[in-house]
């Protein structure tokens, strides 16, 4: 089997330099704050903390809406949003 030619135009530095740079691109670190997945039952979220649910109790509903969160993503999601708190 022959080994393929490299094409006379094919400058390797160029393409060193595109894929470098592309690598930069992709690991550039977002901050953004991203989504929840509590976030679309924030006024409940609210509104159970104000009437004095625990967190265990919040937890207890979210479970019976199909939404498992564990208790460190609820403690951290109400020490973000609760402003009472």
């Amino acid at each position: 089997m022959k080994p393929m030619k490299v094409p006379s135009d094919f400058d390797a530095n160029a393409e060193i330099s595109k894929l470098k740079a592309q690598t930069k691109a992709i690991r550039k670190r977002c901050y953004t704050q991203r989504k929840s997945k509590l976030d679309p039952y924030h006024g409940e979220i609210i509104q159970l903390l104000n009437g004095g649910s625990s967190g265990a109790e919040i937890r207890r509903w979210l479970l019976g809406l199909n939404l498992e969160v564990s208790p460190s993503t609820l403690s951290r999601w109400i020490e973000r949003n609760h402003k009472n708190g």
